[in-house]
């Protein structure tokens, strides 16, 4: 997988957390995938998506200040710098937000299997 193809699916993921576009993540997510928030509380694909759904966590925007890609073994991951506006459990703030996701292939398809946030 190339960087480009790697950053385009990152982005890809964004628009649909800001869209609220719980298809759209679901296609793109593996089923095991789970988000660690910065809190450090891992929350598994099922559980994310439901709180979109339901509001308990909307993205209002989210921008990408610098990204970068590289190999971890047989698996490519990205690290990405983001200011993210967000009402988390009813909280709304803008986070700066250290992204890291793991890809892996399904079929001809790349998927986002893992996704760690931690604070610039």
């Amino acid at each position: 997988m190339s960087d480009d193809s790697i950053g385009s699916l990152f982005e890809t993921m964004c628009q649909a957390m800001v869209a609220g576009d719980i298809a759209e993540l679901d296609s793109l997510l593996a089923e095991e995938f789970t988000l660690t928030h910065m809190t450090g509380y891992v929350q598994s694909k099922a559980e994310w998506l439901d709180a979109i759904e339901t509001g308990e966590m909307r993205y209002h925007r989210l921008e990408t200040a610098e990204a970068h890609s590289s190999p971890e073994g047989t698996a490519p991951g990205l690290t990405a710098r983001t200011l993210t506006d967000a009402t988390i459990w009813g909280s709304r703030a803008t986070w700066r937000l250290t992204l890291r996701s793991w890809f892996e292939p399904r079929g001809e398809e790349w998927i986002v299997t893992r996704t760690v946030a931690s604070t610039w």
